[in-house]
């Protein structure tokens, strides 16, 4: 049954992915599509769904609720980045990936792969904790994440020593950061959204998920399906998402309820972990198109992550409801 209800999580997005190949195949896209597709995500599309997401999924008293349960997701990701680096150190991970790789080891596609399969493994009931790990994660993506795919930019040029000083508010402050910051303004503050000016936003936001997966397929087909492969870069960043990211959150509920003496409910237990083990963010191939970095990279991480999460899904289940 568990693997049958990973399967479906997944199945609508490879066939998203694969109708962007064929499209790329029929030549329906000339170069410029990939600039104008990943302005649209980036600037427009991301910040209008991360801004309803947390006006529809998040309420002020859950938000208060929640908050003591944030620090184990955060202690877990703070390890994955610390990990990820270290081994982008010690291994040489060339210019253009590093970012990338620190993304594809941290951060889960929490929104379009996690939360349908935490409905259908742990039903509604199990929403509420589901907001733990999605608040966390978004911060950490657009935040941190954007950070260091921005900064890996194999084009850019050593600052000059004049402009060392300048502050670039954009990569502070990247547009989908400021959409939760607003979102989270509205919803501490109560403050109403007009219901045409929600839904604009919320069928702005629906763009993100298909045109993110269409690009994928785009650079599969550019690239040719032959450059998908399973090298050492690859390896590691999928050994990260789906042993070290699980790993490292279930060391840290373990820690946390022993030293503290409280109890977590199970379903909060399963619920984090299974999350923390979600595929990697499809956006990654956007954001390393923005940054000058290795796409074939990310669209590879990000393809085999979401296929091979159908096989790793059962078996996690079978860990969690071990524990």
């Amino acid at each position: 049954m568990v693997f049958l209800q990973s399967i479906q999580s997944v199945l609508t997005i490879i066939l998203i992915i694969a109708l962007g190949y064929l499209l790329q195949k029929a030549n329906w896209f000339d170069e410029r599509f990939s600039n104008s597709i990943s302005d649209l995500i980036t600037q427009i599309a991301l910040p209008a769904s991360i801004f309803t997401s947390v006006l529809t999924y998040l309420t002020r008293s859950r938000l208060v609720e929640l908050s003591g349960s944030l620090i184990y997701p955060a202690a877990a990701l703070a390890g994955c980045y610390l990990i990820a680096y270290g081994l982008v150190r010690l291994l040489h991970i060339r210019r253009g990936r590093r970012g990338i790789f620190m993304n594809a080891v941290a951060n889960a596609n929490t929104v379009f792969i996690g939360l349908p399969l935490n409905i259908a493994l742990f039903g509604k009931e199990s929403l509420s904790y589901f907001l733990i790990y999605f608040l966390v994660s978004i911060v950490s993506t657009w935040s941190v994440g954007i950070y260091l795919i921005l900064n890996d930019d194999p084009t850019k040029e050593k600052k000059r020593a004049e402009e060392k000083h300048q502050i670039n508010w954009m990569k502070l402050l990247p547009p989908p950061l400021l959409g939760f910051i607003i979102g989270l303004v509205f919803l501490i503050l109560n403050l109403p959204v007009p219901e045409f000016l929600f839904q604009s936003l919320n069928y702005v936001g629906g763009l993100v998920t298909p045109l993110s997966l269409i690009y994928i397929g785009i650079v599969l087909r550019t690239v040719g399906l032959s450059s998908m492969r399973m090298d050492r870069d690859t390896i590691l960043a999928l050994a990260g998402r789906f042993i070290l990211s699980p790993l490292l959150l279930a060391v840290f509920i373990f820690l946390g309820l022993k030293l503290t003496g409280t109890v977590f409910p199970a379903m909060l237990t399963n619920t984090l972990i299974v999350q923390s083990a979600a595929p990697t963010i499809a956006v990654l191939p956007i954001l390393a198109h923005q940054a000058h970095g290795d796409v074939r990279f990310a669209a590879n991480v990000v393809t085999t992550s979401t296929v091979l999460f159908v096989v790793v899904v059962p078996v996690l289940m079978q860990l969690v409801q071990g524990m």
